[in-house]
């Protein structure tokens, strides 16, 4: 089971869309707070339809929460534009843990310099970056695939 980490996220529908996103990939979702909406929120609802109650999804009250349960830091793999290592020459592994930031800034400063594996998504210049459900969903099918190789 992957394990995909929304630090903060600020928009509803894109939380609801990788909460379905992890139900269909059996993948675990960790929200770390604050976010931008109440969990409740009938968009966020709505985005994930009704798998939402299939979803296992663990709430952290801040940062040093979500730290505290990380079991190995070797392998929580942080997303970010400015990382020059593509996610494609990355070797995933059952239990990673994925980790998204907010929709308008990415990953604070702070963060990044817990973690040592910083990978980023190839793309044109002509965007600064993915819709955060569109980039949650990339790097879920390349460690999937990449899972599902060492297993067979």
């Amino acid at each position: 089971m992957l394990n995909i980490v929304l630090i903060e996220p600020e928009i509803p529908n894109n939380t609801g869309n990788i909460g379905r996103l992890c139900v269909g990939t059996e993948s675990k979702l960790h929200l770390v707070h604050p976010f931008g909406f109440v969990i409740n929120d009938k968009n966020l609802k709505r985005s994930g339809l009704d798998y939402w109650v299939h979803l296992d999804v663990t709430e952290y009250e801040n940062i040093e929460e979500w730290m505290k349960n990380i079991p190995d830091p070797s392998r929580v793999f942080l997303m970010s534009s400015h990382a020059e290592k593509s996610y494609f020459e990355n070797n995933f592994q059952d239990g990673d843990w994925l980790v998204f930031g907010k929709e308008s800034v990415g990953l604070s400063k702070e963060i990044l310099e817990h973690f040592e594996n910083h990978l980023t998504i190839p793309m044109s210049k002509l965007i600064r970056s993915f819709n955060i459900a569109n980039s949650v969903a990339f790097v879920i099918g390349e460690a999937k695939r990449q899972i599902n190789l060492q297993v067979n």
